[in-house]
């Protein structure tokens, strides 16, 4: 049940995020404007009146105006930065006075070689 809900949710977030839900709003609003131009003209026309941009109905001027306010709500002013001057900084590197270089190992040399220890005897797989 929760999966479902959740998968839904995602679902809806996406289509908002995307702007499919002007696309679709369109598409219905297109589906009626050609269904009211075929009843009063031809198919031809109908088409040609539904597509031409000079007849808009109620439902185009309406997603046209949210698809409009959406694109103003997304351009934000240019975050400005805060920038400080640098500063003259001058630094020294100072090796500790009793400092001792340590003779270096030679890590190798204490390897010991053994021999590896023996496998159990293994059963034969009948």
């Amino acid at each position: 049940m929760f999966a479902r809900f959740g998968r839904g949710c995602v679902i809806v977030a996406l289509v908002l995020s995307t702007g499919a839900h002007w696309a679709a709003l369109q598409t219905v609003a297109w589906t009626a404007m050609l269904a009211t131009n075929f009843r009063a003209y031809s198919l031809s026309e109908a088409v040609i009146r539904t597509f031409d941009g000079k007849h808009p109905c109620s439902l185009c001027r309406a997603v046209a105006a949210g698809q409009k306010s959406e694109r103003k709500s997304e351009s934000l002013p240019p975050v400005q930065k805060f920038e400080c001057l640098p500063l003259q900084v001058t630094f020294f590197l100072v090796a500790p006075s009793d400092f001792e270089l340590m003779p270096g190992s030679d890590t190798f040399a204490t390897i010991r070689f053994l021999e590896p220890p023996t496998p159990p005897p293994r059963r034969c797989f009948v």
